[in-house]
């Protein structure tokens, strides 16, 4: 049939492209719905925009270029988050919608639904740029939904997790992709996780933005000239969701981020001692001789951990018999002697129809396939592996089940998820396909949406798994990937680092920014995973480690060329192997093993103090670490500061993060601190110049701070203790100070068993007293606390608990006074005079 003029005229002028992209942004407003907490506006080609709020302090906004939003889904938000009953306000002028909450202002322009918000008092906190844009092809659908902001003239970001860029984010473009990253550097980009939460701090106002989309995310904080006063986020498909989070402060944003995600629920108290590893250690005879010797030499540790060559050829959930022929009784061994045993559990699964795992896995449908419905096989350890889809509430079941054989016979005592980004070797993404398909709760997906979740939602089937099998013990686990809500369900670490200078100062950043974007309980492979640290620098990065609540060494040991196995035979006959050395706290000889162990010895003289800071982040999610802009958020000079941190409430961490380095000077915040060594006082916003010996890291503690400390042991709960130390730092302001103590383990504390003391201390010329507030019965071990002051500005003539006459002991130490009180755990008021 011969084409009509009319038809051959639109042939001929037709153009065929790769594909064809439409960008999509709102035009003029249609029509706005109140529905109850929600408010729908409509414009005219057909863009919707949901404002939801939440709270008097948190908002969420959702796009839909197609005019109907996809279902309300979300991994990262916390099960038990609920809505508060919010009296909204809607008012209407000639250029914009207004919503009013009792602490926001959220306005919504006619033209382009561009959002605008505002504090109570008038205040801008975040505006619209240019506002929603979608991009979409013919054949690629979606391929980036994103927002632009403007950005104040001085106007700070902060957060997104362990990046390795500059604290304050600004001028920086970052991206969120979970990804294998071996020997990161201070410019790498993708990272093991994907945690799209930032801080902006405006005009002192602080405020969160978190972008709920598991696709890769890219923000972008003015990194161009061109756009160095916008700043814009976004991501590679999916839905535009985010939710806005009002301060004013910036630890206000944290808790609110906190009810939003959840947080990491108190871990037992031996997860926060220090622990020893390494790829790998076995035989059973070496991790025998390795617990003798930490023990013989007196360096405490209470955790020791397997590596992959436990495993019966990189079968997960089996054992090498050759290597290990009776794992229950040597970890029965080990803990008799104080250590704990954790072992690694990779999502790769050997195919192999022999290996029980695969041959059930696959039989009950449970790992992940292709578009076309075959199965997802890919290289990891094993040449040939599966992968479970998490996702699907089916598998995470079988998975969580899997470890009843480890934890319930074997009785290994934690478990440590790695390789979940998910990870492949030989190709060049790292990664399986994008067109992976995933159930996603019975949402069903690619990868490109289900990747950034896929570590997550192994830790959710692990410790699901773990609490049906031991409901009565707290779980530990540690993974490598996760998102954001992932501080529900796992510990984490900075992944596979290096033993360099660089490495140790990225360690310290990147745990604080972990600690404020969720994810307190977090820490770094001391020494470096790869490479070799002499002993100064592994020195200094275990003084840094102290104060980070995960304390772990980790190095990659004999293992080399893609995980093959080498013993030390073959190491010693092929000197040209690129093998790292042994990397225990005695390796280097001393001065170097007296110095590691006494920061050990610390570490374990603060249980008590970072157990306090851990059950408070798990009670409302205050951090753990804080940058200390977080001290003072109207002190620009701090915004800068890079090395120096918070620990817990009271304590500011100065590490040694350069080589040769034996003083430092340190920015103080406002207030008045004392340097935890010789008791010398200064006063805040000033710099002081600090001591910094190899045999020590710089450490001040507030004014008016109470800190409790236990005696040295070899591991948690070797001993009971006796007497509890508490040492009170004197200050003319009221400060508060909390000890929070329980049985370490177990979910009495859930009911009355825990012990929370709170102490408020007030100083004046001549008088000072410190007042004890106790809750809850857990029967402490001690009755006896010996009481130190320091630095009160007048002798005493008189101290007086609960009314009754104590002695005082007085010591000179150094710069300043200390005066000593025996005084019974149960005192309610110390007053000196």
């Amino acid at each position: 049939m011969a084409a009509s003029e009319h038809q051959t005229d639109l042939l001929e002028g037709s153009e065929r492209n790769e594909d064809e992209y439409t960008t999509i942004i709102p035009d003029v407003l249609r029509d706005f719905v109140q529905e109850g907490h929600r408010i729908v506006f409509t414009a005219e080609n057909g863009v919707v925009l949901e404002v939801s709020v939440l709270h008097d302090y948190l908002l969420k906004f959702r796009y839909a270029a197609s005019g109907e939003l996809s279902d309300d889904f979300s991994y990262a938000v916390a099960d038990d988050f609920s809505r508060a009953e919010v009296a909204i306000t809607v008012t209407i002028d000639k250029e914009h919608i207004l919503i009013h909450t009792p602490l926001l202002r959220c306005s919504v322009s006619r033209e382009h639904l561009l959002v605008s918000i505002a504090d109570h008092h008038g205040n801008v906190l975040s505006e619209d740029a240019e506002g929603f844009c979608q991009e979409q092809g013919i054949l690629s659908g979606i391929v980036s939904v994103g927002i632009s902001k403007q950005m104040a003239a001085k106007e700070q970001f902060f957060g997104l997790g362990d990046k390795t860029a500059p604290m304050n984010m600004r001028g920086h473009q970052l991206e969120n992709w979970c990804t294998d990253s071996f020997a990161f550097g201070k410019d790498h980009n993708e990272l093991y996780r994907a945690i799209p939460f930032y801080y902006g701090l405006r005009d002192e106002h602080a405020y969160g933005i978190f972008l709920d989309n598991t696709y890769r995310t890219i923000f972008d904080f003015g990194s161009t000239a061109d756009d160095s006063d916008t700043m814009a986020f976004g991501a590679d498909g999916g839905e535009l969701r985010y939710y806005f989070i009002y301060g004013p402060r910036l630890e206000d944003v944290t808790r609110r981020y906190a009810t939003l995600t959840g947080t990491h629920e108190l871990p037992a108290l031996w997860t926060l001692g220090y622990h020893q590893c390494r790829w790998s250690y076995y035989p059973e005879a070496r991790v025998r001789e390795l617990a003798r010797d930490f023990r013989e030499k007196r360096v405490p540790c209470d955790a020791l951990y397997l590596d992959i060559d436990y495993m019966d050829d990189y079968r997960c959930f089996t054992w090498d018999e050759s290597r290990f022929p009776q794992p229950e009784q040597m970890i029965s061994d080990l803990e008799r002697d104080g250590f704990k045993t954790v072992v690694m559990i990779d999502p790769g699964l050997r195919v192999d129809e022999g290996y029980e795992v695969y041959a059930d896995g696959k039989a009950r449908d449970m790992f992940c396939r292709r578009p076309d419905g075959e199965l997802m096989v890919g290289p990891v350890w094993p040449p040939a592996c599966v992968f479970p889809d998490y996702t699907d509430s089916r598998v995470r079941e079988w998975w969580g089940q899997l470890y009843e054989g480890l934890y319930n016979e074997k009785g290994v005592h934690g478990f440590w998820n790695d390789m979940n980004e998910p990870a492949l070797f030989k190709v060049e993404s790292k990664t399986f396909p994008l067109d992976v398909r995933h159930d996603y709760d019975g949402h069903p997906c690619s990868h490109k949406k289900a990747h950034n979740i896929y570590g997550m939602q192994m830790t959710r089937a692990t410790v699901g798994g773990l609490k049906s099998l031991q409901p009565e013990r707290r779980p530990f686990l540690l993974t490598r990937a996760t998102y954001a809500g992932g501080q529900r369900y796992a510990a984490v670490w900075t992944g596979d680092n290096v033993a360099t200078w660089e490495h140790i100062q990225l360690a310290n950043t990147q745990c604080v920014r972990l600690s404020i974007s969720g994810f307190s309980f977090c820490g770094s492979d001391i020494g470096g995973f790869a490479d070799d640290p002499d002993g100064p620098m592994f020195t200094r990065w275990i003084q840094l480690a102290v104060f980070h609540p995960f304390m772990r060494t980790h190095t990659m040991g004999f293992n080399v060329d893609g995980g093959a196995p080498i013993d030390e035979h073959q190491v010693e006959a092929n000197a040209s192997l690129p093998v790292n050395k042994d990397q225990e706290p005695w390796t280097w000889g001393e001065p170097y093993t007296g110095h590691i162990r006494t920061a050990i010895e610390l570490r374990y003289r603060l249980l008590p103090y970072l157990y306090t800071a851990m059950r408070r982040n798990a009670v409302d999610g205050t951090p753990v670490l804080r940058p200390l802009y977080f001290e003072d958020q109207s002190d620009a000079s701090l915004y800068g500061v890079e090395r120096e941190f918070m620990f817990g409430r009271h304590l500011l961490v100065s590490p040694v993060i350069k080589p040769g380095v034996t003083e430092q000077n340190v920015l103080l915040p406002r207030g008045r601190w004392y340097n935890f060594y010789n008791h010398r006082s200064y006063t805040g916003q000033q710099r002081v110049k600090l001591q910094a010996p190899l045999s020590r890291i710089p450490l001040l503690v507030r004014a008016g701070a109470v800190v409790p400390f236990y005696p040295v042991m070899q591991y948690t709960g070797e001993r009971k203790v006796e007497v509890l130390e508490l040492r009170a730092y004197y200050d003319v302001h009221t400060v508060i100070s909390e000890l929070y103590e329980d049985a370490g383990e177990g979910y009495d504390y859930r009911e009355s068993g825990y012990c929370l003391r709170t102490f408020t201390t007030e100083g004046e010329a001549r008088s000072y007293q410190i007042k004890q507030h106790r809750i809850g019965e857990y029967a402490t071990t001690y009755s006896t606390i010996n009481l130190q002051i320091v630095g009160l500005p007048f002798e005493v003539e008189n101290a007086r608990v609960d009314g009754a006459p104590v002695a005082v002991q007085t010591v000179r130490f150094e710069e300043q006074v200390v005066h000593t009180l025996r005084v019974p755990a149960s005192f309610e008021r110390v007053v000196l005079g």
